[in-house]
């Protein structure tokens, strides 16, 4: 595969990942109204759609890629959780999480170098 096609195909996948934690932003909402109160099933359904939406897309992508560097790549899904606690839920961001995700992308980057080069 040529190397700009790898570099497309590694960025929608990325954007496929964003959809899915866009799932656990909607849950925590949920979370927050009184069990099957209108917003409570509002945003379970909201949930649901992304989830669903995020499935087919998933079963498109790992067409492109092995197995193991496709869910190598959901770690990247744990940047993006604390992007959204930050955006949405105003949650600190420590040193501890920094230091956590740099392990992460850095195990992500290895697990994407392409030994066949």
């Amino acid at each position: 595969m040529p190397k700009e096609h790898k570099i497309r195909n590694i960025l929608i996948l990325q954007s496929i990942i964003v959809v899915y934690t866009l799932a656990t932003v909607a849950a925590k909402f949920a979370s927050g109204y009184e069990f099957l109160s209108l917003p409570f099933v509002l945003f379970y359904a909201g949930e649901i759609a992304i989830l669903g939406i995020y499935a087919i897309l998933w079963q498109q992508i790992i067409k492109k890629f092995d197995l193991t560097v496709a869910y190598a790549n959901r770690a990247v899904g744990i940047f993006w959780s604390l992007v959204w606690a930050t955006i949405f839920f105003h949650e600190a961001i420590t040193w501890k999480n920094v230091l956590g995700i740099a392990v992460v992308f850095i195990g992500i980057m290895v697990v994407n170098s392409d030994d066949h080069e």
